[in-house]
């Protein structure tokens, strides 16, 4: 079964570089370029969304993996720090994700374990980017 995903973008407007995106899922969220492109940085870059929504797909893979295996986890974070080509398509060259995952009696080898499972087999975004990217990963663990 194929499953798809569908969203709108539309611009908003000769007066500048922003876009206005609706979601399949019925969010609205709005993008814009830098001044030197003819934006007005108002919002997001679209680059910038596509590193922050992986972001998103890997830290809600890990929160997860870690609830389903009963892990008691109260937190997390994912900072990432990419590094993108100098020339056209300036596509991502590498990116590293640092975890902070926060929890009472966290076991390493559980967070490392579900850190490896969400870059290796269930991130979709993370994945695709490791086709031009060097993927790399840390992480910390805070008591809470």
């Amino acid at each position: 079964m194929e499953r798809t995903m569908e969203c709108k973008v539309s611009w908003n407007g000769p007066s500048g570089m922003s876009f206005l995106a609706q979601t399949g899922s019925g969010h609205l969220v709005t993008m814009d370029g830098a001044p030197d492109g003819g934006g007005h940085n108002l919002a997001p870059r679209p680059m910038e969304m596509v590193l922050l929504g992986t972001g998103g797909c890997t830290a809600y893979d890990v929160v997860l993996i870690l609830k389903k295996g009963r892990e008691d986890v109260r937190g997390c974070d994912v900072s990432l720090k990419a590094e993108r080509a100098e020339t056209e398509p300036k596509v991502f060259t590498k990116i590293h994700f640092h975890f902070t995952v926060s929890g009472k009696n966290l076991k390493p080898g559980s967070v490392e374990r579900a850190v490896a499972l969400s870059h290796d087999k269930y991130c979709s975004a993370s994945i695709m980017l490791a086709k031009t990217a060097e993927i790399t990963h840390s992480f910390e663990i805070v008591a809470a």
